[in-house]
């Protein structure tokens, strides 16, 4: 009996060594396989995080994919803290901005709310304090490098002072109401933000298509300030509460804003953008309606770079206040 159990317990002993030494031969064979993955693994990070890093810097197509995960703003961000950045949240505003032109924003994807918050100026910033849907989930599927850079911000309506002036220019040449030109002029440097745009020509092709009438509708069916073709574009307006919303300012820029950003990028230039924007794009030419455009344009650049002492004739003059 003895002698069996001793030979029971030699086998055991016999197959835990068998099994040791199977389980020490494939960790060795798989160590190293396993190195390979980890390897791969921190160089894919480290490739996405370098890709994150210069994405806006280079323009170039194959950093588009890390605009794609991560949003520009988190990149800006990294980028002012590590070189102690001077232009960003209340430092970028202008000296004579006062505290309740400050109007604190935040809009864009779901993750990383906390990063796409921007503190911005606005002559009107009770329109940042609207509840409307960001339609930056859309515009930042638009690659930057694929936009014309006369379309892109130059900052020149950052300054409330020159919002003030190009919206009292506005007010004087359509015989507007104050209050309106301002929600105007506030909600395109606002949108202007979130769709990546220049406000300037938001302006511009709002003052050419409507001479800023919200309640403007074409024979073809194009409504608000900036003559979205509603029926065309019907699908865009769902998330706004329908069709309803095509005359509301913060809902008709947004879209019309954001169908001019996609029209400059397909069409490769901003003078094309403009002329598929009024429904040109297969005529021999558009009416002379990107001259107009880009006329107003450069009215309002001369405006924002006037002195503070001048103002900005309706035939385009300067004249002193």
């Amino acid at each position: 009996m003895s002698k069996c159990l001793t030979n029971n317990s030699n086998a055991s002993q016999l197959e835990q060594s068998f099994i040791g030494l199977a389980q020490a031969a494939l960790i060795r064979f798989m160590d190293p396989v396993y190195r390979g993955v980890h390897g791969l693994l921190i160089v894919g990070v480290f490739l996405i995080v370098g890709l994150w890093l210069s994405g806006n810097g280079t323009n170039a197509g194959p950093f588009d994919l890390a605009r794609i995960l991560v949003p520009d703003e988190a990149r800006q961000m990294f980028w002012q803290g590590a070189t102690g950045g001077s232009q960003s949240g209340l430092a970028a505003l202008d000296s004579q901005t006062s505290e309740q032109d400050i109007a604190h924003i935040i809009y864009g994807r779901a993750s990383f709310p906390m990063l796409k918050q921007e503190t911005i100026a606005l002559l009107n910033p009770e329109v940042a304090r609207i509840q409307v849907k960001s339609i930056s989930h859309l515009a930042d599927q638009i690659p930057t490098s694929k936009i014309d850079p006369l379309a892109l911000d130059s900052n020149l309506m950052g300054p409330v002072q020159n919002q003030r002036a190009v919206a009292e220019f506005f007010e004087k040449k359509y015989g507007l109401d104050k209050s309106k030109i301002e929600e105007y002029v506030s909600n395109a440097v606002l949108i202007s933000r979130e769709v990546k745009i220049d406000p300037v020509l938001l302006l511009a092709v709002m003052s050419v298509e409507s001479n800023f009438n919200p309640m403007t509708k074409s024979e073809a069916g194009a409504e608000g300030l900036m003559q979205v073709m509603t029926n065309v574009h019907k699908e865009k307006y769902a998330p706004y509460g329908g069709v309803a919303g095509a005359v509301k300012p913060e809902v008709n820029i947004r879209i019309g804003a954001y169908i001019l950003k996609y029209l400059i990028a397909t069409s490769g230039s901003l003078r094309n953008g403009l002329k598929f924007y009024v429904g040109a794009g297969n005529a021999d030419n558009d009416g002379g309606y990107a001259d107009k455009v880009m006329a107003e344009r450069n009215r309002i650049i001369e405006l924002c770079k006037s002195s503070p002492n001048s103002k900005l004739a309706l035939n385009g003059k300067k004249e002193r206040s």
